[in-house]
């Protein structure tokens, strides 16, 4: 069976709020409400993979205080934007 992109978009919403620590959790929401409805498959793939990945490198690497791998490099560095606009 086969996931709707609507059932994805929602599972990547609760999965970007449901995370390890409440930094991640408010981080990944604002992100997550910003650009999940706008991503296209691909984007979607990359999200998802980077929400299997351990909050404190995540957020060491939203915060700029550890280089993120390069396949996350950019959305990493639309994230930390997106953290320092708020």
């Amino acid at each position: 069976m086969t996931e709707t992109a609507e059932n994805r978009i929602k599972r990547l919403r609760m999965r970007s709020m449901r995370r390890g620590i409440k930094e991640m959790d408010l981080i990944l929401m604002a992100y997550a409400e910003a650009r999940l409805e706008t991503m296209d498959a691909g984007e979607l793939d990359l999200y998802d993979s980077l929400l299997h990945e351990n909050d404190q490198d995540l957020y060491q690497w939203v915060t700029g205080q550890v280089a993120a791998p390069e396949r996350y490099g950019d959305m990493i560095a639309e994230i930390a934007q997106a953290l320092q606009k708020t």
